[in-house]
């Protein structure tokens, strides 16, 4: 039984059929790459409508680091120079800017507190990145109240939202946020390789990206090592030979989600989440998940995490752990029949479970 989408979506027969016509494709016409930059097109047009931008707000890169890093080096750190990042951030993010330490940047790190981005974020602040949900402990961010701050003081705020996409509505419109990373293996249902980068329109070309490739030119086709134009498009965080494999899985993951409904999938998860937190409780254990505001992934206190994982993978639960928590991420194919499933593994092993 699998209940760990916040780690890898579950395979879907869509997907296993996206990459078998990939490779009909490859078998029969060798290298068509006309139709495989529309095959990329399809993917940008999938995930704009997905989060509410236009396709020309949205860059097709290979992970959620490569949209990232692409904007770090388009931004200059001289009239402003601080970068805000929370504790909650998943790794890449907090290397990525540190990197940015050697072009001038300053890199602060805040609890993830209203008060602690309005005592931090000032008139030196450039960018202020934050993560939608936590990897470590499932907590959310109150996305829009942070925005809100942000832009009254004349900083940017970039959104990780890799463990919400597919998960929950996300809507950057609503959001505010200027820029976005995510990427499709997890509850997109994707595979590795793909990932999207979102950036407003209006600010795409106040970024020169320095980290740059074939496909964030003007015109792919022009074939021109001569001269470095970005395209006037979000495409400019593009970089070289787009993961066309992925492309493939990563439109059949997201029209699979669409299909599904993924407000209906966030409300079936809360439900879910509910009868978790319910048994835990019963059980006299520890959710280590705020339970005012989360995503789809649950966290449950661990006297030795590692062991309680393999505990439960040997009653045929697949399930993963950070920073001493179990995680427990039910998606749309699961059910009330699962987490009782979990529930009595807990029981079971009540003695790694704190």
């Amino acid at each position: 039984m699998y209940i760990n989408s916040c780690s890898q979506g579950a395979l879907s027969d869509a997907v296993r059929a996206s990459y078998e016509q990939y490779l009909a494709d490859w078998d029969e016409y060798g290298a068509p790459w006309e139709y495989w930059v529309e095959r990329q097109e399809a993917a940008r047009a999938a995930f704009a409508g997905l989060v509410n931008a236009a396709p020309d707000e949205v860059a097709v890169t290979t992970s959620l680091s490569a949209g990232v890093s692409a904007l770090a080096s388009g931004l200059r750190f001289a009239r402003r120079s601080k970068v805000v990042l929370t504790d909650w951030e998943f790794p890449t993010i907090g290397q990525i800017w540190h990197a940015q330490e050697a072009r001038g940047a300053r890199v602060v790190h805040v609890t993830p507190t209203l008060e602690e981005f309005d005592r931090v974020v000032d008139d030196d602040t450039l960018l202020v990145s934050i993560t939608h949900v936590c990897y470590r402990n499932g907590a959310m961010v109150d996305v829009p109240k942070i925005v809100e701050l942000a832009h009254e003081r004349g900083a940017l705020v970039l959104l990780d939202a890799f463990q919400s996409i597919g998960s929950l509505p996300v809507d950057v419109k609503e959001l505010g946020v200027d820029f976005l990373g995510a990427g499709v293996l997890k509850y997109l249902l994707g595979s590795a390789g793909l990932g999207f980068f979102y950036c407003r329109r209006d600010l795409v070309e106040r970024v020169w990206p320095t980290q740059t490739g074939w496909f964030a030119d003007e015109n792919i086709f022009a074939m021109d090592h001569t001269d470095y134009s970005p395209a006037h498009t979000a495409a400019r965080f593009q970089s070289g030979t787009p993961p066309v494999p992925a492309i493939y899985a990563g439109i059949a993951g997201i029209e699979l989600m669409q299909e599904i409904g993924i407000a209906a999938t966030r409300e079936h998860v809360n439900r879910l989440n509910e009868h978790l937190v319910a048994g835990v409780d019963e059980l006299g254990a520890t959710v280590a998940t705020p339970r005012e505001l989360h995503g789809a992934l649950l966290c449950v206190k661990s006297t030795d995490s590692r062991a309680l994982v393999a505990a439960l993978d040997a009653e045929g639960i697949v399930t993963s752990e950070r920073d001493g928590n179990l995680r427990v991420s039910a998606h749309c194919y699961n059910t009330v029949e699962d987490v009782d499933a979990v529930l009595a593994a807990l029981r079971k092993h009540r003695r790694l479970v704190d």
